[in-house]
């Protein structure tokens, strides 16, 4: 057989090829089930032959308004396999986002999780007269005839449909054409409402092709999925796992990442910063609340596991005293935290989304956790560059993946050319023109270097950059992923462009403050009495001094405040990803920050 040219081609392929093995893993009354590719395949051939059978073909829009599960990947195939276009909503949108994204998609079906996506849908159904069916994974949805169906009933008239009409479903597989459009990507604007990013057959095809030919997994692996599915870091994991035929693992939640990855054990993981980050906190939080002897053996065994570090980064192997020693740490000490992370057969891990620290990739490097970053835009089908396991540099985003070139802009923009990239924004004529040159190039509006190797380092979005009163052009991000390396601290918006100084605000991370301030004896541990303490403000000063001494002076925090509550997805500071909505934050906090600035200062 040809090389799969399309996602539904490449699925049959896999079906036909792995159809005994795992193709996915979810928990079902507390225990772990299999999904086997045969078992995949037969439920989206009956999700695909109960939509044909509903009057659905090629070209109709479906959107997906769900958590991340087995179910909404079966959805995602039927639709490609139809000819149709995927639509994905984040689960955390509101009512009136979905109503925008269902009217500009002309999404003919919804297919939502439970009765709380489906009470957002009621809020707003007489302003989508185009959705004409929705369906409910719950199998309690309220009966409503024949506008709403569940899954389960769906995929019973599939069944009997596929009986009479069999041959429709390889049919209709075989009209998909590399150019088809797959999938309407809607990104999470901070401002106006959200451009819809259309992605063809040949660009996810092509991400594929390059980035599966340099990442080292395949059919004895186990991935643990639980990014959101309307993400194109997720989606592109998932096709992934189609195209490699590992094993993919639902976590059951966010909130229960920690104990799945214990129960899984799994050999890949593909995550965002905040992940780690909160993984790194918990890991020294764990430690300075032990003994002295437990901290000074951590110590110890940190610095072994750093000068280690340093001899692979360039490509060594320890040796001699050294390599003893770290044997001795990893046995110890390393070994015990990748247990209790529930990494003991991790091989790698794959960070994207936004920036990493390179502290906190150094730091997991020493634990015997490769942390490989790279980078990609919805507009790119995800990953343009990557790390790889026999080549990485921290601090990079790795090098172009095979396909794709990459060139900085005079003004250091980064410029992205190849076959990963966006057909446009739909029915946005102008915004597509804005960021695609008539030679093909993507102007990604991030700002970053190539080295000598073509290894790729993010310096910032463009429009993020800081541009102080006297000229300086400063990078928040970088300077917010060094404070959030102090474990009593959640998140922080480093602000003041046009301003003669820096500001920031910061969020506590209230485990860890909660442990601190009943040491100190205060009374009052709740977040809002926390953020007004005075002892307080003097802890996140003096942790704000230690941070400011390894920036350069124009970089440093001059002033900040201490927010009463975190930020959050459902409050709108956090994208669906967990990165900061800059422009969110900022109008929301407005009068804060001016508070921190002369009168005079204060530039609109």
């Amino acid at each position: 057989m040809n090389k799969p040219e399309t996602i539904p081609q490449l699925l049959a392929e896999r079906v036909k090829q792995s159809a005994s093995r795992a193709a996915q893993r979810r928990k079902v009354n507390g225990a772990w089930q299999d999904v086997s590719w045969a078992d995949y395949g037969r439920a989206v051939r009956e999700i695909n032959q109960g939509l044909r059978s509903l009057g659905l073909g090629k070209g109709d829009r479906v959107a997906i308004l769900s958590q991340t599960r087995v179910e909404w990947t079966w959805t995602d195939q039927a639709v490609l396999a139809l000819g149709g276009v995927s639509v994905p909503i984040y689960p955390s949108n509101t009512a009136d986002q979905c109503e925008y994204i269902l009217e500009n998609s002309s999404a003919s079906v919804l297919v939502v999780e439970d009765a709380a996506q489906l009470a957002k849908f009621d809020q707003v159904s007489s302003k989508c007269p185009g959705v004409k069916l929705v369906v409910s994974f719950d199998e309690k949805a309220p009966a409503r005839g024949e506008k709403l169906l569940t899954l389960s009933a769906l995929r019973a008239k599939g069944a009997a449909f596929d009986k009479q009409n069999a041959s429709k479903f390889e049919a209709g597989i075989s009209e998909v054409r590399p150019d088809d459009t797959a999938t309407f990507v809607y990104t999470s604007g901070t401002t106006g409402n959200p451009k819809g990013v259309v992605l063809t057959h040949r660009n996810f095809i092509s991400e594929l092709n390059g980035v599966t030919s340099v990442l080292s997994a395949g059919e004895n692996d186990t991935v643990l999925s639980f990014l959101p599915l309307a993400h194109i870091f997720a989606r592109v994991e998932s096709f992934a796992g189609i195209h490699l035929g590992w094993t993919a693992a639902f976590a059951e939640s966010i909130e229960k990442i920690v104990e799945n990855l214990g129960e899984v054990r799994p050999n890949l993981m593909f995550s965002v910063p905040r992940i780690y980050e909160r993984a790194y906190s918990k890991i020294l939080a764990g430690v300075e609340s032990g003994p002295a002897l437990k901290r000074s053996l951590f110590r110890w065994a940190l610095g072994v596991g750093e000068r280690a570090s340093r001899i692979r980064q360039e490509g060594g192997k320890p040796g001699g005293l050294l390599a003893l020693q770290f044997a001795v740490a990893d046995k110890l000490v390393f070994s015990k935290v990748r247990e209790k992370l529930g990494m003991t057969q991790l091989r790698f891990a794959i960070s994207g989304g936004a920036p990493l620290s390179r502290k906190i990739a150094e730091f997991f490097h020493t634990l015997g956790i490769t942390i490989l970053e790279g980078y990609g835009l919805t507009e790119t089908s995800a990953a343009a560059t990557v790390n790889r396991l026999e080549k990485f540099k921290f601090g990079t985003v790795g090098q172009a993946v095979p396909g794709v070139e990459i060139k900085i802009a005079g003004d250091g923009e980064i410029l992205i050319r190849g076959e990963i990239i966006f057909k446009g924004y739909y029915q946005n004529e102008q915004a597509t023109k804005d960021v695609l040159s008539g030679d093909g190039w993507f102007h990604t509006g991030d700002i970053g270097v190539l080295d000598a190797q073509g290894f790729l380092a993010i310096t910032d979005r463009k429009k993020d950059l800081i541009i102080t009163s006297a000229g300086k052009n400063i990078s928040p991000q970088n300077i917010e992923n060094l404070l959030k390396t102090d474990r009593h601290i959640s998140q922080v918006m480093v602000y003041g462009d046009k301003r003669k100084y820096l500001t920031a605000l910061f969020t506590l991370n209230m485990e860890e403050m909660e442990k601190w301030a009943a040491a100190q004896g205060i009374q009052e541990r709740s977040a809002p009495a926390l953020a007004g303490n005075a002892r307080v403000h003097e802890f996140v000063s003096a942790i704000l001094a230690e941070k400011n001494a390894q920036l350069a002076s124009y970089e440093t925090i001059k002033k900040f405040q201490i927010l009463s509550s975190d930020f959050t997805v459902e409050t709108g500071e956090l994208t669906p990803t967990l990165k900061v909505k800059r422009k969110v934050v900022t109008e929301k906090y407005k009068p804060l920050l001016d508070s921190m600035y002369d009168a005079k200062e204060i530039v609109d």
